[in-house]
């Protein structure tokens, strides 16, 4: 990496790729030490998995915590870490690492001017960077982000737009729906001229009764429209700054092809998690996982840690609760890398300088 001269550099204790449970509970556990951090995650919110996979499905097995949904546990974990203050770069993908003569690093990354330079990287990546799946369709890309986005609403608004919605799961459903019914807190003003959700069948993969039914009564209203087909190639016209993404060519699964006319365009295909950049880095590996050292969880890269589904080791089980464990060894690894020697062990309910550091002593003082 050769950072451009209008990056700003940002330093910190140590850089956590990713935002789901584990990463989240690194970065709880490297403040109980005294580590600042810095988050990574290439989603536009917290939660990793939990948000993606199983948001609202119930997690049974996270120690002391009864049933709890994906979405919650998240929330928890995330409200958790405050008091250490962690800096979350969302939307963001760690695209370079370098190794500086003093030993730390320097991660730079995509959608952000910064480069973060710290002494300890945490990869808390799980199964990899959750990307979209993109709409293969030659030339499609040259309309990104103005025209087309993917999982999320153009930059520039939909105000008076004709918006054209790709997938048949949640996630595009619910787009859907909001747009079509002002749901998504717009104002009259900022409505779409129209909404049509564009699928290969008119059938649906969600669970989710009551977004079924807002899905269809809308579409029985008129509000809502739906396309049947295949997207085969984008249409184009001229517009004042040069060529504009005006439509889809489509087939149908019977008769002839045709154009639907659009002004922007939402991919919604899913999610793929893919390791990216990370397997680049010249760390050892094993079937597209991180080795480590199960004494500190560091890989073959002094300084750089890796902890829950993103590693493996002889007896790996890919569970929350063991990706837990690896974060506090692979914490008090890097306290005692900076330190040159042994940390103590400290107690949340003894330590003053634990509570200090979680702005609780004042409340355990007066308790007590």
């Amino acid at each position: 990496m050769d950072p451009s001269s209008d990056a700003t550099v940002v330093e910190t204790d140590a850089v956590v790729i990713g935002a789901g449970p584990v990463g989240l509970w690194q970065v709880f556990q490297c403040g109980l030490l005294g580590l600042r951090c810095h988050v990574v995650d290439v989603l536009p919110e917290v939660g990793g998995q939990c948000i993606e996979l199983y948001a609202d499905k119930l997690l049974y097995d996270i120690p002391g915590l009864p049933p709890t949904c994906g979405r919650d546990f998240a929330a928890q974990l995330q409200q958790q870490v405050q008091p250490f203050e962690p800096v979350f770069h969302l939307g963001c993908q760690v695209t370079a690492l370098t190794r500086q003569a003093d030993g730390r690093f320097d991660l730079s990354t995509s959608g952000c001017s910064q480069v973060l330079r710290c002494r300890h990287v945490f990869i808390a990546a799980g199964v990899g960077a959750f990307l979209p799946r993109k709409l293969t369709l030659a030339g499609l890309d040259r309309y990104a982000p103005a025209s087309v986005t993917y999982h999320q609403l153009p930059t520039d608004g939909v105000s008076g737009r004709h918006v054209v919605i790709v997938g048949g799961e949640d996630a595009a459903l619910q787009m859907a729906v909001d747009l079509a019914s002002g749901s998504d807190g717009r104002s009259d003003n900022d409505r779409p001229a129209s909404v049509t959700l564009l699928h290969r069948r008119d059938q649906f993969s969600s669970d989710d009764g009551i977004l079924l039914a807002r899905f269809d009564l809308l579409r029985r209203s008129g509000l809502l429209q739906v396309c049947i087909g295949q997207p085969v190639e984008p249409v184009e016209s001229d517009g004042p700054g040069g060529p504009v993404l005006a439509g889809l060519r489509i087939a149908p699964p019977e008769g002839d092809e045709f154009t639907l006319p659009l002004d922007r365009l939402i991919v919604c295909l899913g999610l793929s998690p893919r390791l990216g950049p990370i397997a680049d880095w010249g760390l050892v590996m094993e079937r597209k996982q991180l080795t480590v050292d199960t004494a500190r969880f560091e890989t073959s890269v002094p300084g750089i840690h890796a902890v829950g589904d993103v590693v493996t080791y002889p007896g790996k089980r890919k569970l929350i609760a063991c990706g837990f464990h690896e974060a506090i060894l692979a914490a008090f690894a890097a306290a005692e890398r900076d330190r040159g020697g042994p940390v103590p062990l400290e107690y949340t309910t003894s330590s003053k300088t634990l509570q200090g550091r979680l702005g609780v002593r004042d409340s355990v003082t007066n308790a007590s």
